[in-house]
């Protein structure tokens, strides 16, 4: 069995998302001691454990909404009287410390061409991780776009099959059309992705979200999809129209409001 940091090194390897709880302090009767961990992953399993229970059902949980704010905690446990609310009946207490491990910012660019290629060189400076799938694989190369990590020629509808989508993906949708979105969409739109953008007018768009409805898609799942993507700043070229983007991206991002600072 793999110990929790082989399996941290494994996590960071492929970009995953996951939380590390570690007991940091404990008095008096408890299940386990200081430094005692718990690796659980973004689909709720774990590797190792902090002391079973009731206790340990409260640091999984505080462990899932870590991965989901990207921000870590120190919880404070009294294992004494669990009418009280306790989270158990040893009689000591118990400090964890929840660290949220995230990796970088993936920017997933479906569609290449010449709005993608801009957006993928601002992407990159701004420290994403590029990840580039395309279904035509001319458009899918380093030679035609240098800036990204990865490159995937695939189908539009085996996108997922072939990219780990967690909380930190942000998907910018930059295809030739409408009938593309409607093929690529389902499974984006059933990810974890934390910002899904289609380019295109607004007509473009409900061509597009009439397609997934006719495949069945949820109309939760479609009201996901910001489009037409980006800020209004008039922006006409591709590296005007990448930047309008990027700065979506990044207001979702940072939970910014978009609005000019200027008072």
């Amino acid at each position: 069995m793999k110990t929790i940091y082989q399996a941290l090194a494994e996590i960071e390897e492929k970009h995953q998302v996951a939380a590390l709880a570690t007991i940091v302090r404990s008095h008096g009767s408890t299940p386990r001691h200081g430094t005692s961990k718990m690796l659980v992953y973004a689909d709720g399993s774990i590797l190792g454990t902090v002391g079973g229970g009731e206790l340990e059902r409260r640091v999984h949980a505080a462990a899932l909404e870590a991965m989901q704010d990207s921000e870590s905690r120190y919880l404070s446990y009294t294992l004494n009287d669990p009418s009280k609310g306790d989270a158990g009946i040893c009689g000591g207490t118990v400090e964890v410390f929840v660290e949220a491990i995230v990796p970088n910012p993936t920017l997933l660019l479906v569609g290449a061409g010449h709005v993608g290629k801009a957006v993928a060189y601002l992407a990159k400076w701004l420290g994403f991780r590029v990840l580039i799938a395309e279904d035509r694989a001319e458009f899918c190369t380093p030679e035609h776009i240098p800036d990204a990590d990865e490159w995937y020629p695939v189908p539009m509808d085996e996108i997922t099959h072939q990219i780990d989508i967690n909380t930190q993906t942000y998907i910018v949708m930059a295809t030739r059309g409408a009938d593309v979105d409607a093929i690529a969409l389902p499974d984006l739109l059933a990810s974890d992705a934390a910002y899904i953008g289609v380019i295109g007018s607004k007509r473009r768009w409900l061509a597009a979200a009439s397609l997934l409805k006719e495949r069945g898609v949820p109309e939760a799942q479609i009201q996901r999809v910001h489009s037409p993507i980006g800020l209004e700043i008039q922006a006409e070229t591709p590296e005007e129209i990448a930047i309008s983007i990027m700065a979506e991206v990044l207001m979702i991002r940072h939970s910014g409001t978009g609005k000019s600072m200027t008072m």
